[in-house]
């Protein structure tokens, strides 16, 4: 029985759009990373997971372990917020499939003002809500942190993750939404640990990433609105399905 659950959940995954739409969402993920309101505070978000002051987050000088731990558990908490929140957009999707075609649509155009709002030619959605006194309580609560983070970050990252809550709604599948969400997570996850092991190696990243701000955030809000035009336009459905049959083509060797 648990063969063939696996073997079930292995084909929903790999027959679904999630081949094209997960490199969207790990580019999202990085895109919420670099924004304004995520890079400036690393050192304070590392501080507050470790238990360890700015200073030492900054000039590198934690002990590795409790760094790896306490920005992987940080990590984990906002994943938790998110994965949840991929999960029920796209068993909302599967209770709605038969108005798909007219709400993928209008998703779409949401998909395509966030992308102009990320890219800061609509000059709305720019603020965040942050919990800015948080005691360094350290590795114990950081998971609770990231959620606290997770949910104080939304408004901030609205645009990205929107981006990917639409494309969760799409694969009209609880699991598929969440597998997206993940991908998301991945994508703004992963900088946060690379940063808490070796951080002043980060810092000329992170410095690379300011000076191209502008440029990082134009060309991720142009990427928004490309993939709001697939929906608008039906050209996404019509990729996913051309999508499918090329993977039905592929047999087991076994």
């Amino acid at each position: 029985m648990v063969p063939y659950d696996l073997g079930a959940w292995a084909s929903e995954l790999v027959s679904s759009s999630l081949v094209i739409a997960l490199p969207v969402a790990i580019l999202a993920g990085l895109v919420s990373f670099f924004s304004p309101c995520v890079v400036p505070l690393l050192p304070g978000y590392l501080s507050y997971a470790t238990g360890l002051g700015a200073a030492e987050v900054v000039e590198g000088k934690g002990h590795r372990g409790r760094m790896l731990a306490g920005s992987l558990l940080f990590v984990l908490g906002f994943a938790l917020v998110f994965v949840v929140t991929g999960a029920v957009a796209g068993g909302i999707g599967r209770t709605l499939l038969e108005w798909r075609d007219p709400i993928s649509r209008v998703l779409g155009v949401v998909v395509i003002i966030v992308g102009a709002i990320f890219a800061g030619w609509i000059r709305i959605g720019q603020s965040d809500l942050r919990i800015h006194r948080i005691p360094a309580v350290g590795i114990a609560a950081a998971p609770l942190l990231g959620i606290v983070f997770g949910l104080g970050w939304t408004p901030c990252i609205g645009p990205t993750l929107t981006v990917v809550i639409s494309l969760a709604w799409n694969e009209g599948s609880a699991l598929r939404g969440a597998v997206l969400a993940f991908a998301y997570c991945l994508g703004l996850g992963l900088p946060f640990v690379v940063a808490a092991l070796a951080f002043t190696r980060m810092t000329r990243v992170i410095g690379w990433m300011r000076n191209r701000r502008v440029a990082l955030m134009r060309i991720g809000g142009v990427s928004m609105i490309i993939v709001g035009l697939l929906l608008v336009s039906g050209l996404w459905e019509w990729l996913m399905g051309y999508l499918r049959n090329l993977i039905a083509m592929f047999a087991p060797v076994i």
